[in-house]
Order: C-alpha cells, then sequence, then structure tokens
C-alpha cells in the first residue's frame, strides 16, 4: 500500500518564505524586508542581522550546521561553497553565528569560473550578493543539511559573473517600462511588473546499471553510438501512457523533494519517445521560477540516482527520436493581480492587451536572432527542427481568433469582432457539452501564444531559463519604452496607443505564421519574408554583438558591451569544448570498445566457417557473405577513425582563434563523428548482441 503523503504539511517545509518570515522576524523588520521583495526598493542593511540570526535559529532547527551563498556561474549549473555557523569564543568553545554581513555578502573565487576575459586568472576576488527575492532554503542529503541562500555573483569590478545578475536587471528593465505604459494608459494603482514564468521540464529516465556500461552517457550526456531498434516511438502509445511503477516510485520521491522545496511540482506525465517524461511547475515570478529550475534539474540527478536510475537532461541523447526541450511559459503580470496578456473575452476591445501583444510582436521581429541566440546549446543543435521540436526559424503562432484580429487592425484599421469557441461535436450524447477555445494550438510554432501567455518553446532541457527570459524581458522591455515615450508625448492616447498597434501589426506581420513550421514550405516562405534562419549555435552566437543588441542591452542596464563580449566567448568556448569531448569521446569508444569486440567477433566467425568447411561440405556462403559485410564496415570504420583523429588535431591547432575553432568543430569535427558512427551503428545490427560491447537503444529505451 502506498505511503500516505500529508501535501499540505511538508510543502515548503525546506522553506525560508514569507510565512516564517511573518513569524519569527519582528513586525518593522518583516514590514521592511517585504517592501524590498515587492516593491523592489534598495533593502535596508541594518535590518540584516535580525533575518540573519532568524534565518540561523531556523536552519538549525532544521538540523543545518552550515550555510552556503548558492548562485548560478556561466557554467549553466550552480555553485556552492559551505561555511560552518561555528565562531571561536577563545576558551576552547564555539558559539553558533551567522551575521548580516555574512548573509549579505560572501566572496568566493572568481578566477576559475567562465569569465569570457573579464578576470584575468590572477584576479581572484568576486562577491556573492544576497538575492531576497529568492527565498532561502534547507538543502538535504543523507550526509549534510545546508541552509542555502540565493545570490547573485559579480567580479570586484562589478560585472556580471552569473545567470541571475542579468535576469534581475532584465525584470528590472520591463518593470520601470512597462509601469511608465500603464500610467500613460491611465493606470494609477500599478506600482510595480513582473514576469511570470512556467517552464515545463522534459528529461529522460534510464537504468542505472545500463548507463554505467555506456560511456558515452557517461562522458556527453548522449549516445554517440546505437542502432534504432525495431519499435521506436511509431505507434504513439508512451504518451501520456500508463507510468510504470518503477517511474511512478520516481515521481513520488521526486515531488515530495521538491514540494519541500516550495515548488509547486503540478504535472507529471510521458512524454512521446520511449523512457521519456515530463514535469511541469505552476507559474511563479521570473527569478524564483529560474532557482526553482534549476533545483528541479539537480533534486531529478539525485532522486533518479538513489532509485538506481539515472536522469538524462541532454537535449537530445537519442538519435531518431524525440529530443527534450523545456518550455518557457512567459507572461507579464502586474503587482495589482492583472495578467496583462489575457486578452478576455472580447480582445478586439482590449486596447491595452492589444498593445502589450504588438509591443512583444515587433519585439521578437526585431530580435529574432537574440531570441535564436538565447536557446542555443550545443545539445539542441542535435533537437532544433524535428520530432515535435520547434525550427530554428524564429516565428509567433497566434492562433485564429487573435489573428483574425489582427488581419482587421491591419486591413481595415479597426478591429469590431472576435472569434469564439463553439460547442465540441463529440457526437456522444452522454458526453458533457462545454465550449471549445477559440483556436486550436500549434506544435510546430518556436514561439505561440497560449490563451494568457507566450510559450517559448525552442529552450533546450539542460539549460537555465535565465539566458532566454533576460531576452525576453529586455526586447519587449525596449519596446515598452519606445512606445511610453509616443504616449507621454500624445496629447490623445487612447487615438495614438491605436495607431502605435496598427503600425507594429502591419510592419511586424511577417513574423506572424500559423502554419506547420516543419514543412520545407515554411522554410522557403521564412526565407522570403526575410526571416532569419539560424541553424546552429554558432550561427547564432555573433548576434549577442550586435551594434543593436549592445546599444539596447546597455540603454536598459542589462549588460554592458565587455560582458556580452564575454558571453560570446565563453558560448564559442563551450560549443568547443563539448564536441572536443563528444569527438574524443567518439575515439576512445570505437577504438577501445567497438574495434576490439568486432574483431573478436570476426575472428570467432571466421574460425566457425573453417571449422564447418573442415568437418562437411557445406554451403557456409552466409557466413561468409556476412563476415564479408563485417569486414568492409569495420575496414569504414577504421577509415573515418583516422579522419576523425586528422580533424580533431586540426581543431586543437585552432585553439588561438576561438569562433574559427567552433566553427571547424561544427562543419568538420561533427560531421566525422557521424561518419565513424554509421559503419558502426550497422556493425552493430552485423554482430551477435552478446558480443556487443554495450547495451543498446532498445535495452536503454524499453527496459526500466
Amino acid at each position: 500500500m502506498s505511503e500516505k503523503i500529508n501535501v499540505a504539511e511538508i510543502f515548503g517545509s525546506n522553506v525560508f518564505d514569507d510565512s516564517v518570515m511573518k513569524a519569527r522576524l519582528p513586525k518593522a523588520v518583516y514590514k521592511d524586508l517585504k517592501k524590498t521583495i515587492e516593491n523592489g526598493t534598495e533593502l535596508n542593511p541594518a535590518i540584516a542581522d535580525v533575518v540573519a540570526n532568524e534565518m540561523k535559529e531556523w536552519a538549525i532547527e532544521k538540523g543545518a550546521t552550515h550555510f552556503t551563498h548558492w548562485f548560478q556561474p556561466m557554467t549553466g549549473v550552480t555553485a556552492e561553497k559551505h561555511d560552518a555557523f561555528i565562531n571561536p569564543t577563545g576558551d576552547g568553545k564555539v558559539l553558533l553565528e551567522f551575521s548580516g554581513k555574512e548573509l549579505i555578502k560572501g566572496e568566493p573565487d572568481a578566477s576559475s569560473f567562465p569569465s569570457g576575459g573579464l578576470r584575468a586568472t590572477f584576479e581572484a576576488r568576486g562577491y556573492t550578493a544576497w538575492d531576497c527575492t529568492s527565498p532561502a532554503f534547507i538543502k538535504e542529503t543523507p550526509n549534510a543539511t545546508i541552509l542555502c541562500i540565493p545570490t547573485a555573483f559579480c567580479s570586484y569590478k562589478g560585472e556580471a559573473l552569473d545567470k541571475k545578475t542579468p535576469l534581475l536587471r532584465s525584470m528590472q528593465a520591463i518593470d520601470i517600462q512597462a509601469v511608465r505604459v500603464l500610467r500613460a494608459l491611465g493606470d494609477t494603482e500599478v506600482t510595480k511588473v513582473d514576469t511570470s514564468v512556467g517552464p515545463e521540464q522534459e528529461y529522460f529516465i534510464v537504468d542505472k546499471e545500463k548507463y554505467l556500461k555506456r560511456k558515452d552517457l557517461i562522458f556527453t550526456g548522449r549516445t554517440l553510438f546505437g542502432a534504432m531498434p525495431p519499435k521506436g516511438q511509431e505507434l504513439d502509445d508512451h504518451y501520456f501512457g500508463t507510468i510504470k511503477e518503477r517511474i511512478a516510485g520516481f515521481m513520488k520521491e521526486l515531488n515530495v523533494e521538491l514540494w519541500k522545496l516550495g515548488i509547486t511540482a503540478k504535472t507529471q506525465h510521458n512524454e512521446v519517445a520511449p523512457a521519456q517524461h515530463e514535469l511541469a511547475p505552476i507559474y511563479a515570478s521570473n527569478n524564483v521560477a529560474t532557482d526553482h529550475n534549476q533545483l528541479i534539474m539537480e533534486v531529478m540527478k539525485k532522486v533518479a540516482d538513489r532509485q538506481g536510475l539515472v536522469c538524462l537532461l541532454h537535449e537530445k541523447p537519442f538519435a531518431g527520436i524525440n529530443g527534450s526541450g523545456k518550455h518557457n511559459n512567459w507572461s507579464i503580470v502586474t503587482n495589482t493581480g492583472k495578467n496583462l496578456l489575457d486578452p478576455g473575452d472580447t480582445p478586439h476591445e482590449n486596447e491595452q492587451f492589444l498593445l502589450f501583444l504588438a509591443a512583444i510582436i515587433s519585439a521578437v521581429d526585431k530580435h529574432a536572432d537574440l531570441l535564436r541566440m538565447s536557446a542555443s546549446t550545443p545539445g539542441n543543435d542535435h533537437r532544433l527542427g524535428a520530432n515535435e521540436a520547434p525550427p530554428a526559424i524564429i516565428s509567433i503562432f497566434l492562433g485564429e481568433q487573435l489573428e483574425d484580429v489582427v488581419k482587421q487592425l491591419i486591413t481595415v484599421g479597426e478591429a469590431t469582432s472576435s472569434k469564439t469557441g463553439t460547442p465540441l461535436a463529440s457526437g456522444v450524447h452522454t458526453l458533457p457539452a462545454f465550449e471549445k477555445d477559440a483556436t486550436d494550438r500549434n506544435r510546430t510554432s518556436p514561439f505561440a501564444f497560449t490563451g494568457n501567455k507566450f510559450e517559448f518553446r525552442m529552450v533546450g532541457s539542460t539549460q537555465s531559463i535565465s539566458d532566454p527570459n533576460v531576452v525576453l524581458n529586455t526586447i519587449v522591455a525596449d519596446e515598452l519604452a519606445e512606445i511610453a515615450d509616443r504616449l507621454e508625448k500624445s496629447d490623445n492616447v487612447k487615438m495614438e496607443a491605436h495607431e502605435i498597434v496598427k503600425e507594429l501589426l502591419t510592419d511586424h506581420r511577417r513574423v506572424i505564421f500559423n502554419g506547420n513550421g516543419y514543412s520545407d514550405a515554411w522554410v522557403e516562405e521564412a526565407e522570403r519574408r526575410g526571416l532569419p534562419n539560424l541553424k546552429s549555435m554558432v550561427d547564432a552566437i555573433p548576434s549577442l554583438v550586435t551594434d543593436k543588441a549592445v546599444e539596447m542591452f546597455e540603454k536598459h542596464g542589462v549588460y554592458t558591451k565587455d560582458e556580452l563580449e564575454s558571453r560570446v566567448e565563453i558560448m564559442f568556448e563551450n560549443y568547443s569544448k563539448v564536441i572536443n569531448i563528444e569527438a574524443l569521446s567518439t575515439l576512445d569508444i570505437a577504438k577501445k570498445q567497438i574495434v576490439p569486440a568486432v574483431i573478436k567477433y570476426q575472428t570467432s566467425l571466421a574460425e566457425s566457417i573453417n571449422t564447418i568447411k573442415a568437418a562437411a561440405d557445406v554451403d557456409t556462403s552466409v557466413q561468409e557473405e556476412l563476415l564479408a559485410s563485417i569486414s568492409a564496415n569495420l575496414k569504414d570504420l577504421y577509415g573515418a577513425i583516422g579522419e576523425l583523429e586528422a580533424e580533431e588535431a586540426k581543431a586543437q591547432a585552432l585553439e588561438g582563434d576561438i569562433p574559427a575553432q567552433a566553427r571547424y568543430y561544427h562543419d568538420v569535427v561533427f560531421e566525422g563523428m557521424n561518419k565513424v558512427r554509421k559503419p558502426a551503428d550497422t556493425l552493430e545490427m552485423l554482430v551477435d548482441k552478446s558480443a556487443w560491447p554495450m547495451p543498446s537503444y532498445g535495452d536503454l529505451l524499453f527496459e526500466v
């Protein structure tokens, strides 16, 4: 019988959240801290000691002995350095202390994290700064209990060395500009605007014992070799299918661990590919959602490991079936509780909604290259463009209802009606009657309007959602700033707002596309429209330092030019390093495992042929044909290995030219890896399964 879980009791039990602060902090201190959290005002350092002491007492009650400033460097994962609460008293004893200074500021080594040239190797000082807008939490492991304090991470000179600082800056930028627009439209109640995000996390689960026999999964997170099994995802029977007991056990423990951390894990189900699953939380503030998603990925891996499983977060761990994304559901909300992307029942009459919608359409069209760049990872290069992943071309799906409103505004200058949903025609009298949504969904769109939010479906499963949201927040803030400038100067705000909507929709209608994003016809149509098609990470990276991008990011204080250039260098280096590891792993596995296994089986087959011939006059043509095929593919494999080794050496020689090296890895080395894989996968189908040196796709995908 399943153990009963009291969700209400455990939810947020390891979080220093609002209810804990309200109960433990003096009223004046709580009020002061809430003012900073809710209104974005500057933190009063005078309250830090009180907050720190109560946070320490709460953590000790939970069993914590250490604290850490938990931050997100540009590695894409989180970092932490643990310090004990102890402080010597001079008599051989210690006190457990935690000061306001320790809460507000930490000093990790900044030289050993990626900085893209912002910091020299000898310049080691960096600072972590308490982000009070994201609550502290307790991290429990079998061997330790740690108080984790979410922080930003900056260099000695104030440059952002992390994913959080630019995100907070971008949230501040869109807050300022959205409030300006609302003020100009006559809204005097709103004092703060936030972006709300709900990231859906896709992942694969495989058996740990089988995983440990796959060096490619261990080294790179994806399979570099593997022939397709007889069955893949073609029957669509895994999607929303019955969850296997072992996976259900994993999900149950995962939910409990996430609920303790205050993460609203809501939806879980099987995804399209075998062994693939999804978890979706309820929306949270952009900053908190980003922190939570980092924790979700971390906890997934830990829980899986405890249960003899492995969680694969790579965007494309298996060739030939769906990859994993992280659908970034993004909306804009006010501190008065209004979602600015809610069209209401009659969107054609909702001028405020149409103004914000037009701003987003314009922003996405103007900065499609940046949005594509924000979803760039080496793994995502394998995923984009097929198997229910969006194409590399940025377009916006609005649906029939909004597309009709937009068409009216563009063609006749006024929108006088909105399409509404009709009753669902199921044809069964006993089924309940209800009204359908006014529009269908589009699974092929990279940026789709889905009711009261935009779903950016291009984001990769391994990514921090900071990068796409920094871009989204900033490009929309920039558009809102231009709109606010016009509205503030206008004598007739309502008429000016209407004209802005018509103008932006007319000028940027090319980015709106409601059709099949997977079709070749769309690629051709997008080219005619002038939409960028940045097919790879290497193609997309330079968009971060165009004059247009630098001017915009600096204008809103999100990035300096130096910070942008550093990120370009880091991204190019990361791409090269990832492909380099994959190439070396390909060579290692091919030379040390596959070639010896094939030779051993080839020898055994040849001896078998000779034995049969010596024993009797029997036809051995089948065995000889198989041996010939194995020999031919082995020769192709060995030749491809030699070519890849030469290409890898040439790539290493380009180390001084970072962009050129990344381009060579993309254009040449990656193709060389595929040339090694092709004969190896053919050999897997020819060699006896018992002689093959690693578990097959079938073993990994169907035996959990």
